[in-house]
């Protein structure tokens, strides 16, 4: 297949999953109150179990998932996710208590793994020297569907009630399944010399190599960063705000500009790291990223800190492209399914971290101190990598 028509199909795709995924996800403690009768008391530790429940069980079954992407095939694997990613939305549709909601996000979290199989698979057909942004492209893509999927979600809760969210998701990942079963075919599979050594392709002997386990380590930590500030963001620009009208609609405003920075610098970034290094392209996403989360918390005027939340999506979006290109780049393509698994699990487990992180430092130092922390750790990370470079590939 054309390497384009492969990258149009898979954009649209992680559209599709993208949108489907953040019009549900923002809404989860109104749904458990508005339509599965949570009491208030009650919501919010039945938020945490519902939102953690799908972290803990993909972390665990994105490398097994990997690894037989690998045997049997990326795009049956891209079939088996997005098919019962789609069951478990219309599942998501019809239950009527939140131990069935949580049953349904492990569910969710055991059908996940469509986002690294759509990357090993770009991987595959990209040109080498247009890797970068080809997968520019995509996370960029993916950052503009968390900033469109809560708009859909909320006009679909205004006028047709929460679940039909639930079934518009199962419907847009359907149709994902049916573009790789028709459309989509297997990426050629990779040519070795009849004399060269067969390696140990177990994920213990890929988390061995000290650049695979660098970055996965580096992964984990930026996904941790980004959500380290979701306890909080809504609370602190409610504060900034005070007595604004409108203040549901002028936070969502808020709270999406970072988006919108990111998905329209995304592919920049790939550009740029294809032309001057993934790895100077990470490190200095990394660096950038943590002085500006760092001013951002010094804020304390709505407009301003809204400016700096645009800054900080221009470079938060650099840091992921970077990390999966490398990935990319310093494995062969025999386990590419592998590796982007151990980076989904990787970032399922910073997904898990971060949101605790957060709350407790906010709760004992104050909302402030969670930019501050979240900042020291990106520069810390851009330094220490900058002095370790022999552990990063040449890229």
């Amino acid at each position: 297949m054309n390497w384009k028509l492969v990258l149009g199909i898979l954009t649209a795709n992680v559209l599709f999953m993208s949108s489907s995924y953040t019009m549900l996800i923002p809404f989860l403690p109104m749904y458990l109150t508005l339509e599965l009768s949570v009491p208030e008391s009650d919501v919010n530790i039945w938020s945490g179990i519902v939102f953690s429940a799908s972290f803990v069980m993909s972390a665990v079954m994105a490398p097994i998932w990997g690894k037989l992407a690998d045997k049997k095939g990326k795009r049956l694997m891209a079939i088996r996710a997005s098919f019962l990613l789609s069951i478990s939305y219309f599942l998501g549709g019809i239950v009527q208590t939140p131990e069935q909601l949580a049953l349904m996000r492990l569910f969710q979290g055991f059908a996940a793994g469509l986002w690294p199989m759509e990357l090993a698979i770009m991987s595959l057909y990209s040109p080498p020297d247009k890797l970068g942004v080809c997968i520019g492209i995509l996370q960029g893509v993916l950052t503009a569907g968390s900033v469109i999927g809560p708009l859909i979600g909320g006009v679909l809760a205004e006028y047709f009630g929460m679940r039909a969210s639930f079934y518009l998701a199962a419907g847009a990942l359907f149709v994902n399944c049916l573009a790789f079963v028709f459309v989509i075919k297997e990426p050629p599979a990779p040519e070795t010399p009849s004399n060269s050594p067969k390696k140990d392709q177990s994920s213990f002997s890929l988390l061995s190599r000290p650049v695979i386990a660098t970055l996965l380590c580096a992964s984990a930590l930026v996904q941790m960063v980004i959500l380290i500030l979701q306890p909080i963001l809504t609370t602190y620009i409610s504060s900034l705000a005070g007595e604004l009208p409108n203040l549901v609609l002028v936070s969502g405003i808020v709270f999406s500009l970072g988006g919108i920075a990111g998905a329209a610098a995304a592919p920049c970034w790939g550009w740029f790291g294809q032309h001057n290094g993934f790895v100077r392209a990470m490190l200095m996403a990394m660096l950038l990223g943590g002085c500006a989360l760092i001013v951002q918390g010094t804020m304390t005027e709505l407009y301003s800190f809204a400016a700096m939340q645009f800054v900080c999506g221009l470079f938060f979006c650099g840091i992921h492209p970077s990390l999966n290109s490398l990935l990319a780049k310093c494995t062969e393509p025999s386990v590419k399914g592998q590796i982007f698994g151990l980076m989904f699990a990787a970032q399922q487990i910073g997904s898990i971290l971060g949101p605790i992180l957060g709350g407790v430092v906010a709760t004992y130092f104050g909302m402030h101190s969670v930019f501050f922390a979240a900042g020291a750790v990106l520069i810390f990370m851009s330094l220490t990598l900058r002095v370790n470079r022999k552990r990063l590939p040449a890229a």
